[in-house]
């Protein structure tokens, strides 16, 4: 099996992220590139982020991993958390009849129905970083995410910039291109806010040459780094859990993508110049148009039939909008402070309000509270949530509005 000179304590792992519309071949993917980079002499470790934890199988020869999620809770239970290590969620197999070794971990998720998917990502990662996965020997970590960005959670990559780079796949299909669309204006917003994290391109998969990616790519500004045909017989092979690199065809497709990605010589991107399309915009994608119509409402009683039922109390409602994340309006110190805050620590505000009490208040990843108090002092708040973060504490509110005491749980 072919050595690697990099030596422990020197890692600098480039952190890739593959983001696209469920069912669009994420896992064939990036386990296809995982191994292709680990055939060239690399370090590499695949990361599924999904809770249906399906992301290594393939690599693995068929084996399900366990999960982190799992795993955890395994130990928690028993009142062993302490004993948990890194053997027991990373996990190692050889490819391609021992040529090289690959690493896989499954962050996985709560049982269905009973948490946020989004949540268990961000915990997963934590978790990984408590491992000391940022001085971790390797070469390149691959993420291989959910979907859509749809929660703080799944866009831990780009809110954190925690990736370098992401590639977005996605098919010839009006479903995956509105999801493309979507990553790409996430990315960009993150990008705006000081995030660093770039986009590499869009990668079309299953391509059937009706250039409709390719259209789209063109006016969003982003390069196509691949086109992988649509081939039976190479979804024979994924269904059946093995690369599709014993496949000369597909190994060349491979092999261009993962030499560009080694030696940073994908097309160039500038983040300023991407332009996710507006609705319209993208429906002409399609050659479709959007009707200058508003639907008529229906009202309450035909949907009621005319029964009365309980009105919804207010303060319900506002449970209701907070569920759904309405996008807050911030002023400039807002503005100001949610960008100090991603682009130094890596904290993504996602609500930011002024109580009447509290003052200004922001909610991080969506399920952290910090209470900054007033305008002043705002260097020395940040110091503080600087050095809660490096200690390693764990936390879910923070009251900084006297900064000479201030108070976390």
């Amino acid at each position: 099996m072919p050595a690697n000179p990099k030596q422990s304590g020197t890692s600098n792992a480039r952190m890739l992220a593959v983001y696209g519309k469920g069912g669009m071949g994420k896992s064939f993917f990036t386990t296809n590139l995982v191994s292709k980079l680990a055939l060239m002499e690399n370090r590499v470790l695949q990361l599924g982020c999904d809770p249906k934890h399906d992301s290594c199988n393939a690599l693995f020869g068929g084996v399900s991993l366990p999960t982190l999620g799992d795993v955890w809770r395994n130990y928690k239970e028993a009142g062993r958390e302490d004993e948990l290590k890194v053997e027991h969620v990373i996990f190692k197999t050889a490819i391609m009849q021992g040529a090289a070794m690959v690493y896989g971990c499954e962050i996985g998720g709560p049982e269905v129905g009973r948490g946020c998917g989004g949540r268990g990502i961000t915990f997963g990662f934590d978790t990984l970083e408590k491992f000391g996965m940022s001085q971790w020997a390797l070469d390149y970590v691959v993420m291989d995410f959910l979907g859509d960005v749809v929660c703080g959670g799944f866009a831990t990559p780009l809110s954190r910039s925690l990736a370098e780079e992401v590639i977005i796949l996605c098919g010839n299909d009006r479903q995956s291109l509105y999801a493309a669309n979507n990553i790409a204006s996430a990315a960009k917003y993150f990008s705006k806010m000081g995030g660093r994290t770039r986009l590499l391109g869009l990668v079309v998969n299953r391509d059937d040459g009706s250039g409709v990616a390719d259209r789209f790519a063109e006016q969003i500004n982003l390069p196509v780094l691949a086109h992988i045909p649509l081939d039976r017989k190479i979804r024979e092979l994924a269904d059946a859990c093995q690369l599709a690199l014993v496949d000369e065809g597909f190994n060349a497709i491979f092999s261009r993508l993962a030499n560009q990605i080694a030696t940073r010589t994908t097309p160039a991107v500038d983040m300023h110049a991407v332009r996710p399309l507006e609705y319209k915009e993208f429906l002409g994608v399609f050659g479709a148009e959007e009707p200058d119509i508003v639907p008529d409402g229906a009202n309450a009683d035909e949907l009621f039939g005319g029964r009365n039922v309980r009105q919804i109390p207010t303060f319900e409602l506002g449970l209701m909008q907070q569920a759904v994340g309405a996008k807050p309006d911030m002023d400039p110190v807002m503005s100001g402070v949610a960008t100090r805050l991603l682009k130094e620590l890596g904290l993504y505000v996602t609500e930011a309000n002024r109580d009447p009490k509290k003052g200004l208040t922001l909610t991080i990843d969506g399920h952290t509270t910090i209470c900054m108090g007033n305008d002043e002092e705002m260097d020395s708040k940040i110091a503080i949530l600087a050095a809660l973060q490096k200690s390693g504490e764990a936390y879910r509110y923070v009251d900084l509005r006297r900064p000479a005491s201030p108070l976390y749980r």
